[in-house]
C-alpha cells in the first residue's frame, strides 16, 4: 500500500510508530501496522483526505500513536463506544492517575518516553490535550505502585518540567469504568483549585467534591453554625486546621504552631466552651474541617 501511495503522492513520508512527525505542512495518518504516513498538504484536495481517512486514521503529530492497549482504554472510558471490557481483563489492579503539565514545557512524545523509562512496564496514556491526561497504572506485584513524587523529582531535575499528579484509588473491577474515569478527572480539576501540592490523592478531594455539590445557602449555614463567632478569627481557624491536619495530636500541633501544649489545650477548651463543639472528638473535628474548607 505504501509503495502505491508514494506513486500517487511523491511527497509521502513514512515514520515508525512513536517517532515524532512534526512537519506542520504535512497531513499525517497512522496505519493499522503502526506506521505514520505523511503527505504534503499541497498534494491533497478534500476528496483525497476523505479517501485516505477511509483506510488510514488521521493522526495529530503532537501525540504518540495510541498503542493497542490505549485504544482499548479509550473505548472503555467513552460511554458512547460501548466497548467490550472483557478485552481489558487483567490479573492486576489498576488505577487512573491524572496529570497536568505546565503548557509548552514538554511534548507528549517526550513525556511518554519519560514515563515509560521510569516504569517497569509500558503505561497507557489517555490524552485530554497536549498537557493533560490520564495514566493507567497497573499494580506490579514485584515492584509495587509507582512513586509519583519520584517522577516529579526526576522531571524537575532532568527536564525542568513542572507537573502535578492526582492519584486515583486502585480498582479490581472494570464495571462503571467510564463513570470512574470521569470522577477522577473531575476530582483532579477540583484539587487544582484547592491545593498547591504536586501530588494529591482521591481521598484528599472527597471533602471538596461534597462541598461542590451543595448550594450556597447550605454552605453558609454550615459555616456559621460550626465556626460561629470564630468565622473571621484567622488565628483560631489556623489552629483548628493545624490540629485536624495533625490527626488531633496535641504534641504535633503545638510543635507546628510553636505553641506550648498547655496553651493549645486552653484554646481548644475555650473553643469548646464558646461553641459547644469539641474538636478533639473525631466527628466534631470532621465538621469543623468541612466548615474551614467552606470558609476558603
Amino acid at each position: 500500500m505504501i509503495s502505491q501511495l508514494s506513486k500517487i503522492y511523491p511527497s509521502l513520508q513514512v515514520h515508525a510508530q512513536g517517532t515524532p512527525a512534526a512537519d506542520p505542512d504535512y497531513k499525517w495518518f497512522s496505519s493499522a501496522d503502526g506506521l505514520i504516513v505523511g503527505i504534503h498538504e499541497m498534494e491533497l484536495a478534500q476528496k483525497d483526505l476523505t479517501l485516505l481517512s477511509a483506510f488510514l486514521t488521521p493522526y495529530n503529530p503532537k501525540f504518540p500513536v495510541n498503542t493497542a492497549e490505549e485504544k482499548k482504554w479509550l473505548a472503555a472510558v467513552n460511554p458512547a463506544e460501548q466497548a467490550d471490557i472483557n478485552e481489558l481483563q487483567s490479573d492486576s489492579l489498576y488505577r487512573f492517575v491524572h496529570f497536568s503539565i505546565q503548557e509548552k514545557q514538554i511534548s507528549p512524545v517526550s513525556f511518554k518516553h519519560a514515563v515509560d523509562d521510569f516504569s517497569a512496564q509500558q503505561v497507557p496514556i489517555l490524552w485530554e490535550n497536549d498537557h493533560e491526561g490520564i495514566l493507567v497504572e497497573y499494580l506490579a506485584k514485584e515492584d509495587g505502585p509507582i512513586s509519583y513524587e519520584e517522577i516529579i523529582d526526576i522531571l524537575m531535575s532532568d527536564l525542568y518540567v513542572k507537573i502535578r499528579f492526582f492519584v486515583g484509588p486502585f480498582r479490581d473491577s472494570l464495571i462503571d469504568t467510564a463513570a470512574h474515569y470521569r470522577s477522577v478527572t473531575t476530582a483532579a480539576k477540583a484539587m487544582v483549585l484547592h491545593s498547591n501540592k504536586a501530588v494529591t490523592r482521591y481521598v484528599d478531594a472527597v471533602p471538596y467534591l461534597l462541598i461542590g455539590q451543595a448550594q450556597e445557602p447550605l454552605l453558609s449555614d454550615i459555616r456559621q453554625t460550626i465556626l460561629q463567632v470564630y468565622q473571621d478569627d484567622e488565628e483560631t481557624v489556623k489552629m483548628l486546621k493545624t490540629f485536624v491536619g495533625n490527626n488531633l495530636n496535641i504534641s504535633e500541633t503545638s510543635k507546628a504552631l510553636h505553641m506550648h501544649r498547655n496553651s493549645l489545650q486552653y484554646r481548644l477548651d475555650r473553643f469548646h466552651e464558646n461553641t459547644g463543639i469539641d474538636v478533639r472528638n473525631f466527628h466534631h473535628a470532621m465538621a469543623v474541617y468541612l466548615a474551614i474548607l467552606i470558609q476558603k
